[in-house]
């Protein structure tokens, strides 16, 4: 067994990363895309908080790079402000539609 301890996140459309390290960042951000992707949900929202502004950028860095994201912005008032970024991903192609139109 590996000395590092697994942890399951929910996968609802909201990553927040004030509990993770940032070094964390650069493999949790695009895995967890990846499976919201998966699974139809495409509009997630990335909590990275206000702070002095690395952590934003760092995620806003991975975003530019992923295949699969539409696009991204900072989220709304309501939504966290610069505190938080709403990614739209465009639909995993892998995934048929299961409505038995062709």
């Amino acid at each position: 067994m590996d000395d590092e301890t697994a942890v399951e996140l929910p996968i609802d459309g909201e990553l927040d990363l004030h509990t993770f390290h940032p070094r964390e960042v650069g493999e949790l951000v695009p895995d967890y895309l990846e499976e919201c992707r998966r699974r139809g949900i495409l509009t997630v929202r990335v909590v990275h908080g206000k702070g002095t502004g690395q952590l934003r950028r760092t995620v806003h860095a991975i975003l530019e790079k992923l295949e699969g994201v539409e696009s991204f912005t900072a989220a709304g008032g309501q939504k966290g402000g610069w505190g938080a970024t709403v990614v739209t991903l465009s639909p995993d192609p892998a995934i048929k539609d299961d409505s038995g139109k062709d």
